[in-house]
């Protein structure tokens, strides 16, 4: 029975360790890269890696402990795993909207880079509409 709980406290702190790694690497990517486009990865990894692990970690102690795995901690890890990443595309698609910068070695060219004359910003008309 001791060797049970000394090989799932390992499992634990294997769970822990790799959630700390994997939010030591995604912070210092938020901190590295150079524009918002890749910037955006590092939190994302963190959210869905980092703390993904530290969740594994608490559903295994909490299920060792209370004989199994507690709802709320199954719940958090589901809506963990849906909502991260929807706003990272979300945060995406709006910084592609707003034709944010992006660093000139990043590969590819989205539509949404290509200039387009007929519906440039600074070439809109300016209407005399009046504010209440």
């Amino acid at each position: 029975m001791i060797a049970l709980y000394t090989l799932m406290e390992g499992v634990i702190a294997f769970f822990l360790i790799a959630g700390s790694i994997f939010a030591l690497i995604g912070s210092l990517g938020l901190t590295r890269m150079k524009d918002f486009y890749m910037r955006l990865h590092g939190p994302s990894k963190i959210s869905t890696l980092g703390v993904g692990c530290v969740l594994l970690a608490s559903i295994t102690y909490f299920s060792l402990l209370d004989g199994g795995p507690s709802l709320r901690e199954l719940l958090i890890t589901i809506f963990l795993f849906i909502t991260a990443p929807v706003s990272a595309h979300m945060l995406s698609k709006s910084a592609l909207h707003q034709k944010l910068a992006r660093d000139p070695r990043t590969r590819g060219d989205p539509e949404e880079f290509q200039e387009d004359h007929e519906h440039s910003v600074e070439e809109a008309p300016q209407g005399d509409s009046k504010l209440p």
